[in-house]
């Protein structure tokens, strides 16, 4: 690890947290799973510190998973759809975009209850060829438990009662809904993970090291990095110095109460996916209590006068990739804290995944705040199961009444507005450089056209008002900066994006039925205006604009 621009007053107070961390005996205290190192009640604490055994209690699945592994590829599949949201689909999708390429079967996430990504993902993939994985630890999670139960009647019918089996896995905790589901439906496998791990942890369990082989992850090399990291995190004493993880925390921590809680990634090409799992581990962790490190993955990197004062910047590169350091350099110059991790090759993930997991632990305990819960990401469940309950009753989907309308789109916003070319420049006005930061979520198929055009807006808002900008699709951001935004310190001015697509998808209201009470369309729809109404119950900023027509002609003219 490398540090760049840590001021001196920084530096006397980093010095003295460390020998904090020395005299509070902390690393011993966390290895030894003392819950009241984060909090005196041990609540979704001591059940959550599974992750620090991860490495050695996965190895001990390593020749089942290797057997399966080589089972699926004798038999000619050459796709896994992994249908899951937030812990459970980012490592996976970190494995598949990074290692992928020279695999013999490829690996594709579905975590979108857009029905155009569901009609998609139904259309691309041929069920003969294709094994279908569902992940969700609870066994209960809405849109992983939607998926399954549409895919499962899909592949069904296609293939019959005989086949359909042959072509579904799961990963859950032991007892979960969906153990008892995959045994009734009879997949072919079912992996039974740690239950002590959270989900944003899971990286080195089952969740992801069961995909992570599957695309040809060589996962015994990967531990070993693991295991390194590992081992230095136990350093402490005279030894601390080698303990990058707990060096590393302290400093988020440190730099967050200097105002500086804008954690800005700068990643190497090669492994740019493994910043989405930095995001919700960091924001899902460290976002509550009015407090809270927000992650920005995937913003254009810009010169020094478009940023305030409220960034620091990590730099994770790959050995020999010099692309960025022009821009690298110039940031230095201009004075913004940087800290920089520089990895072998590929593989040194696994180191990456350990010490990102402790830093944060860590971080946690810096900020006095208890790193293992996410206690707003509820609100907007509730809200959108009422909503969705109200549509099951009445056949209507009830939502606000918007404060603007026309044959293009309506908005909801707190204020009314005669001209629409106004709202978003009147909204954006209270941004603050230095403090405010920007949201756009985006309830649309997470396409890839779509998503360019909205990093063209998000580095307008940018370039305009220098504050910094985050870009999640909807309802995946939910299981990620979803807590951050309703349990920071409020800062957040969040643009919500919401379509009306042309196609939808009926859900199946149970497997082997075709009775249907709702569908894909509607699901979205109340996820976003239930986590509009939590902004609003956490008196944030929020605006939203619902797209009646062309959604992509919408994106092309979307400006400030």
């Amino acid at each position: 690890m490398k540090t760049f621009n840590i001021t001196d007053e920084i530096e006397n107070k980093y010095r003295n947290s460390i020998q904090r961390l020395f005299n509070e005996n902390m690393i011993e205290r966390i290895w030894k799973k003392d819950y009241t190192v984060w909090n005196n009640d041990p609540t979704e604490i001591s059940n959550r510190l599974g992750w620090l055994d991860c490495t050695s209690v996965t190895r001990k699945a390593f020749d089942e998973i290797h057997s399966f592994t080589d089972e699926i590829i004798s038999e000619g599949i050459s796709d896994v759809l992994l249908l899951g949201m937030g812990g459970s689909s980012l490592a996976p999708e970190v494995f598949g975009h990074v290692f992928g390429e020279n695999g013999k079967i490829k690996l594709s996430v579905l975590d979108s209850t857009h029905p155009e990504a569901v009609l998609e993902k139904t259309s691309n993939y041929d069920p003969e060829r294709t094994l279908y994985i569902v992940s969700t630890k609870s066994g209960g999670t809405v849109e992983t438990i939607s998926f399954m139960k549409y895919f499962y009647n899909s592949v069904l019918n296609k293939l019959g009662k005989q086949k359909v089996t042959r072509h579904f896995a799961a990963i859950t905790d032991p007892g979960s809904g969906l153990e008892q589901m995959a045994k009734d439906l009879k997949f072919r496998k079912i992996f039974l993970n740690d239950p002590n791990i959270g989900g944003r942890f899971s990286a080195l369990s089952l969740f992801g090291i069961v995909p992570a082989s599957l695309v040809g992850v060589d996962i015994e090399k990967l531990f070993i990095r693991a295991d390194s990291e590992a081992l230095l995190s136990k350093k402490s004493g005279y030894e601390i110095e080698r303990n990058n993880a707990a060096l590393f925390g302290i400093l988020l921590g440190m730099l967050t109460e200097q105002k500086k809680d804008k954690l800005t990634l700068i990643i190497s090409e090669k492994i740019r996916p493994f910043g989405a799992w930095i995001e919700q581990l960091v924001a899902e962790s460290t976002g509550k209590n009015n407090k809270g490190i927000l992650p920005v993955d995937l913003e254009e990197i810009m010169n020094p006068e478009y940023y305030g004062d409220d960034r620091v910047f990590v730099h994770l590169k790959l050995k020999g990739d010099s692309k960025n350091q022009t821009k690298i350099e110039k940031l230095i110059e201009a004075g913004f804290p940087l800290i920089e991790f520089e990895l072998e090759d590929i593989y040194d993930l696994g180191k990456q995944f350990f010490l990102w997991e402790f830093a944060t632990s860590i971080a946690g305990w810096y900020m006095g705040i208890q790193p293992f819960d996410q206690p707003n990401v509820e609100q907007a469940k509730v809200i959108a199961r009422k909503i969705l309950k109200d549509y099951q009753e009445s056949g209507k989907l009830i939502l606000p009444e918007p404060t603007y309308s026309s044959d293009e789109f309506n908005i909801y916003s707190v204020e009314k507005f005669e001209k629409a070319e106004e709202v978003l420049s009147s909204f954006l006005s209270e941004c603050v450089s230095g403090k405010s930061y920007v949201s756009i979520q985006a309830y649309i198929n997470p396409a890839p056209d779509s998503f360019a055009l909205l990093q063209n807006f998000r580095a307008e808002v940018l370039k305009k008002y220098k504050v910094a900008t985050t870009l999640g699709f909807g309802p995946r951001f939910l299981h990620s900066t979803g807590q951050l935004h309703k349990g920071d310190s409020g800062n957040g001015l969040f643009i919500q994006i919401v379509d009306n697509p042309e196609e939808d998808a009926a859900i199946p209201d149970n497997p082997l039925e075709n009775n249907s009470s709702v569908s894909f369309g509607i699901l979205i729809k109340a996820q976003a205006f239930g986590d509009r109404q939590a902004l609003i119950d956490n008196k944030r900023k929020v605006i939203t604009v619902e797209v009646k027509r062309n959604i992509k002609e919408f994106l092309k003219n979307l400006q400030i």
